[in-house]
Order: structure tokens, then sequence, then C-alpha cells
């Protein structure tokens, strides 16, 4: 068994002093200039080889391994790079390569996996067959980030084998540019837990084929020179079931008995006492904690312990702001007192955040100076390192530093708002409420909007072509004048209402042409939101967003979308809907302040959404579609917190949406998530039509719809938007069929998973076409049966 080395405690002043690391688990991915995003679409689109993408990309990890190195840290992570996803790397790493991407694990392979292909589409394997109309591995979020995941496919016939030793490619890559690193690996069992499977089969009994593979990588690195390997449990934040008990115990008692190398065991965004007393059972060398999530276990830890090294997440991975220094070390002085060793880390990966705040040109000093990036979250690290080891004094003026910004925060009147206090505390419980019952409201907006049998629509955005995006960025720059912008976008809308006219969609959107981001468009109109200019971060794959930083009292100064919406009404007799994005997904989908909480937070949002939905309503708006995509990541992974955080999230969604009248329909979007855990509190959200992912999971997601007898209506996607691949009529045809076995026809929409905004209109054009004959073909096939 391998228990972590125990440095002598030096001496200071004849008092003993711990000895103090500093470790990263994780760097963002992108580039400083996003170019990973930029070489993987010139690759995908054809313009660029698998050579060019490749030097990009170990362009990348070279700069941020330079970076970590420079910045003073002890321990840099390695394999914390990918060109998609981690989950996928794991999944190709060891095999898990379904047979329908073909046998040859290519690159083409991997992007296969990962976002599916259309038959005829550039991507032949290298024995050059064409693997066309294939679809993509599921997508899910990772726990409860914004970040999302491809989920392995595994079956009771599952083999593994060692596919590409990526982790040691890129240790051998850092040591050879002088940087010795800990690689950082996906753990067996958080992946066999994330695994897609057949309903009556447990990944998990696959944990004795899998350990072979990890056993072959980690030897490869301790023979490579690698002494720690970091290996990434997040499911130890989760409730474990007996089974994942028995994997947990089962694989570190193998890899302590067989692997030459130290393994540091990461769990992170939630901490369970229970867990963590099963975690420092294992025979493992090292444990990193996440004690931003529960600071009241730090005084717990040193006892807890025992013979292992301790990494302390004590700087928050996932946000943006500031760490009160002074305050952390007043807990983590008497801590690190007890110990003769210790590793200050982030609480995460950094992959949750921007790369570096010195990137901002534009933000106000003011704002600035209360914020830390990634890089920023280094040099904390590297402060709290000296004051430990060094004492207060080393580093006095930076601390000094510190504690201003933050007292300087705390006081600032721009973050405070009494008006907005003032309505809050107003609200009454009647405002929470529709006028009737849904049962009553559906038979109003039948009559009002006269829709047929399995009406079709989408999600809302259509594409966002180059035309648009330059047309904006001519705008932003003054290049374009505001009159000529607006004649742009009102062509684009004509054209996106003519064409959803022309192929028959029932109800139609406007196409958001004058929106850059389903949260930053709203953001930038409501008071106490800020934006970045370069604070990208990864959602999936090449998909970016910038989150704006929530920092203040939220109210919305006027109207936001109405003059939109109605533009896109005036130019038809259909429905059109009114897009909003919902408050928890403002919320969540941002860098939220961190002195109120988040639900108080969250209910200012909702009531400037309210007032948007009633100007909505008064411009002839019929159908109000507010969109809550993040509405499952919110949920706290402690299962015990989930019921009131699904309290105030529905509360939420209500106190934005109730004052509408019965005849108006509110429609919600949600996207990518597992809807069993939280089906009651979709149906007590009451939006009269709800759309989710299915596609991808060939509407396997309607289970808990069905089985729990869900009461409105609901459009489960049949097309998948994050692929490229185009879907034919026959398949969204036997979507719908699988669809109509689990809900009544006359609660079933059709439309896609999510909005259209990444795809291109060759793509798009095809697929919405399909998808109206689709729902066509069976709107007969009920008639003839009826």
């Amino acid at each position: 068994m391998h228990i972590g080395i125990r440095f002598p405690a030096p001496i200071l002043n004849g008092v003993k002093m711990t000895h103090i690391q500093t470790a990263n688990l994780g760097f963002p991915r992108i580039g400083e200039k996003r170019e990973l995003k930029f070489a993987l679409e010139s690759h995908w689109s054809g313009k660029t080889s698998e050579a060019e993408l490749l030097t990009t990309a170990a362009g990348i990890r070279a700069r941020n391994w330079k970076r970590q190195a420079q910045s003073g840290l002890d321990i840099v992570p390695s394999n914390d790079f990918s060109l998609y996803d981690h989950l996928l790397d794991t999944a190709f790493m060891v095999g898990a390569i379904p047979k329908r991407f073909g046998e040859t694990a290519d690159l083409a392979t991997y992007f296969r996996m990962a976002r599916g292909q259309a038959r005829g589409q550039a991507g032949r394997s290298a024995c050059g067959h064409d693997h066309g109309d294939t679809t993509a591995l599921d997508m899910t979020k990772w726990f409860n980030t914004n970040y999302h995941v491809l989920l392995p496919e595994l079956a009771p016939d599952t083999d593994f084998a060692l596919t590409t030793n990526k982790p040691l490619a890129e240790f051998m890559e850092a040591k050879a540019q002088g940087v010795h690193t800990r690689p950082v690996l996906v753990g067996p069992v958080t992946f066999l837990s994330l695994a897609r499977t057949d309903s009556h089969f447990d990944a998990l009994s696959l944990l004795s084929k899998l350990l072979p593979v990890y056993m072959q990588v980690l030897k490869t690195l301790a023979a490579a020179g690698a002494d720690w390997v970091q290996i990434d449990e997040p499911v130890l934040a989760q409730e474990l079931d007996g089974q994942k008990r028995w994997a947990l115990d089962t694989a570190y008692k193998s890899f302590a008995r067989d692997a030459d190398i130290k393994v540091m065991l990461t769990s992170y965004f939630d901490t369970r006492l229970a867990n963590l007393r099963l975690a420092f059972d294992l025979p493992v060398a090292g444990l990193h904690v996440d004690t931003v999530s529960r600071p009241d276990l730090l005084p717990r830890l040193p006892e807890l312990a025992k013979d292992k090294l301790l990494s302390l997440g004590v700087i928050d991975g996932r946000n943006i702001w500031k760490t009160d220094l002074n305050a952390l070390l007043d807990r983590l002085e008497p801590v690190a007192a007890q110990l003769d060793q210790v590793i200050l880390a982030p609480s995460c990966s950094l992959l949750h955040v921007p790369i570096d705040l010195n990137a901002e040109t534009q933000l106000d000093a003011e704002l600035t100076s209360w914020l830390a990036f990634a890089a920023q979250k280094l040099d904390e690290l590297q402060l709290l390192k000296r004051a430990l080891s060094e004492g207060r004094d080393a580093v006095a003026a930076d601390l000094k530093a510190n504690a201003e910004a933050l007292a300087a925060r705390k006081a600032s009147k721009r973050i405070h708002n009494p008006a907005v206090a003032a309505r809050l505390a107003a609200v009454t419980p009647a405002m929470y409420d529709r006028q009737s019952p849904f049962t009553e409201r559906s038979r109003k907006q039948a009559r009002r909007l006269n829709l047929p049998l399995l009406p079709t629509t989408t999600i809302g955005s259509f594409p966002q072509t180059a035309e648009v995006r330059q047309a904006r960025l001519k705008h932003n720059r003054g290049e374009l004048s505001d009159a000529a912008y607006d004649a742009f976008l009102k062509a684009e809308t004509e054209r996106a209402i003519r064409w959803q006219e022309e192929i028959g969609l029932d109800v139609l959107v406007h196409g958001e042409f004058e929106r850059n981001d389903m949260v930053q468009y709203f953001g930038e109109q409501m008071d106490g939101y800020a934006f970045t200019q370069a604070g990208w971060v990864q959602s999936y794959g090449s998909r970016y967003v910038r989150p704006p930083i929530l920092y203040g009292d939220v109210s919305r100064p006027k109207p936001m979308t109405v003059a939109w919406a109605a533009y896109a009404q005036s130019l038809t007799d259909k429905p059109v809907k009114g897009m909003l994005t919902g408050p928890v997904t403002l919320l969540q989908w941002a860098f939220v302040r961190d002195d109120l909480p988040r639900e108080t937070v969250c209910r200012q949002v909702a009531l400037a959404l309210r007032d948007e939905v009633l100007d909505l309503e008064a411009a002839g708006v019929t159908i109000i579609q507010i969109d809550e995509a993040a509405f499952r990541e919110g949920m706290p992974l402690d299962a015990s917190e989930a019921a009131a955080y699904l309290d105030w999230a529905v509360a939420c969604f209500r106190l934005a949406s109730a004052g509408a009248a019965d005849e108006t329909q509110i429609h919600s979007h949600m996207c990518y998530s597992d809807f069993n855990a939280i089906i009651d509190a979709i149906a007590q959200m009451d939006a009269d039509v709800i759309s989710i992912e299915t596609s991808r999971s060939q509407m396997a997601l309607l289970e808990a719809f069905a089985d729990f007898n869900y009461p409105n209506q609901i459009g489960p996607g049949v097309y998948d938007i994050h692929s490229p691949r185009v879907p034919s009529e026959a398949e969204m045809a036997d979507l719908l069929r699988a669809a109509l076995k689990r809900l009544k026809p006359q609660q079933l929409w059709v439309n896609p998973d999510c909005g259209l905004k990444t795809r291109g209109w060759d793509e798009t054009r095809p697929a919405l076409e399909r998808m109206v004959a689709a729902a066509q073909r069976l709107r007969a096939d009920l008639s003839v049966e009826a």
C-alpha cells in the first residue's frame, strides 16, 4: 500500500512549520484567444488537416504547462487537455467505442462519437469505410455544472482494451518540455456510473473488465517517471449505494496492490462526511477535498486524514470572485498546524472559469478589483503558500490589498438597489399562481390558437450565419449605423418567418438574429449584470460561452424583447413565440454574486422577467417561451438540500410566468439532463408546454414523464441539433411513435432538441422540412386509427 511521502517538518524560529505545496487540478484548454475552437471548426469544415489541428492543440498544452510552472505551482496537471471532452477521451482510451462508429481508433472515429455523422459526410475511416448516418453519443451535464460530457455506451458484452494511451503521451510531452506533471484520469467508478446502458444492466458489473486497462495506464506512467497520478471521482459528491461503495473499494485496493504509483483521489463539487470517511479508508496515498463547497468540514480533516496526504480545495474553481485570503488563512492556519504537509489547490479544475483577467480591457477598474480568473487563482494559491510557510508578514502588502478590495466591494453602492429589495418584499403568494388550472387554461388556449394535433415548432434560434455575426461585429465597432443594422435584422427576421410559413411549421419563431447569447442578451439589458470581452468558458466541444458577472441587484429598466416579437408577429397570421431565458438559467449561467443567497438573486431576476411577460402579452404575443435549460443542473448534489432548491427554483419560474392570462400559452425548454429526480418539480412549474432533449437517448428520457403521468403538454426533441447529422423523415417519425407509446396524442408537440443557433442553414432546412413531414405523416396515421 502506498502512503504519501512524509517530509520532515521545517522549523522557523524554533516553531515547527507545515510543508506546503500548491497544485492545480486542471487548466482551461480552449487557448487564450480561443485557438482550439477555431482549429476544430476549421478541421471539421475540411479547411485544415488533422496534423494542423494537432499542432494547435500541442501549442495550447505547451503554453498551459509553461504558464502554470512559471506561476510557482509545485504540481502541474497533464492530460487535463481534451480536443472535445474528457469523458469521451476516457471512453476512447479504454476502447469503449460502439460498433456503429467503426473499428478504427482514429481521430475521425473520435469526432463521430462526439458529433455524429450524416451519410456521405467527410470523415471516412482510415480503411475507407463510410460510417455516415451515425448518431452521436448521448450528452448530459457534468454533475451540477454547465459543462457537457459525452456519455459512454456500455453493454454486458462490452470489452475494454487500451486503445490510445493519451495520459502517457501528454505526460511525456510535458516532460520533454521540462515540466514534471501529475497526470489526470477520470476515475473508473465515475466513468461506469455515468455510462448509458440498458435499463436492466448495471455498468458497474463491468469493473473487473475495466480495471486491467486502468492498471496498464498506471504502470506505463510509473515506468515513464510519474510518481503521482490524480484520479478524479466526483461520484463521491453524490449519495453512494452499496454497489458504488463496493466498486470504489475494489478499484483502489487493486491499484494499491498492483500499480507502482501514488494515487491522489480527487472529489469535488460537494463533500459528504460519510463519503469522506469511505474515501479516507481507501488505500490511496492522498485525498483531495473540496472545502469550498463545505467549509465546515475543514477542521475535521486532520483527524480523518490519518496517514494520507491532504489536498485542500480552498480556492473556488467555479466562480470569479477574489478569495478573502485573510479569512481563509484564519481557517487554514489551525488545520495546517496539525499536519506535517498539505497541498493547497482550487476546489476543482479551473476549466469552469475564464483564463486571465488581464485580457479584460473594458471592465471598469472597480469591478475588476473584485475578480480573479484562472491565472489570478494560481497567484492566490502562491500567496496562501507563502503566508502559511513564512508567516503573514511575508505577504502583508498583498493581504492588505486583498482586504481593501473586498471591503470596497461590500460598501459599493452599485451593488445595492433599495427599490429592488422593496419590490421583492412586496411579493404576495397569489403572484406565484396562474389564474386557472391547466385543464381550464388549455381549453381557452386551444380555442384561441386553433393548432392541429402534433403541432410543430422550433425551440427559438435559427443559424447565426457569418453574415449575421459580421453585421453584429460591424455595428458594435460603429461601422454599421443603428438604422442599417436594424434594417438588416428585420430582413433576416422576415426571411425566417416566410420560410417557416413555406414549410408548414405551426408555431413560428423570429430567429433571434439580434441576440448574441441567450443569457448575455438579457443581462446586457438589465441592471446588476456586467460582461467580459475574453471571459470564455467551454460548454462542450467548440461551443464556448461568456458567462455574465451578476454583481448587483437586478432590475429591468425597459422592455427587452417586445419590439422584435411584435415585429415578427406583424408579418404573419400564425402564432410567433415570444422568447425569454428563465430566471434559474439567467442565474445559473452567470458568475453569481456570493454576498446574497442565490434564491434571493433568482427572485430578483424573476420579477424583471415577469414585467417582460406582461409587456409581451400586451403587445399581442399569444405564446411565450421561458427557457430553463439550467433548471436541473442547479440542483445540489446532496439530496438533503435538493428539496429546498427545487422549491425556490419552481417558485422563481412561477413568479416570472404566472402573471400571464389563461389564454396566453407558456412554454419552457430544458435540455441534456436526467429528469427522473425532478419530474414532480417540472410538473409544479405548471408550464402549459415543456420541450426537452430526447433524440440522443431515443426517447428514453420520456420514461420519467410516462411513469409520472405528466399532466401538461410536452415536446420531446426529435432532432439532435448538437450534431451536423440531418435525420431522415422516417427516423423522426419513429421517434414520435415511440413518444406516443408514453404520451397521449393531445399532449405531444414536435420540435428539435434545442435552438438552432450553432447549425448551418444547409443542415437546418432539410431537417425541419423532414420534421414537419414526419408530424404530418403521424397525424394522418392517427386520423386513420381514429
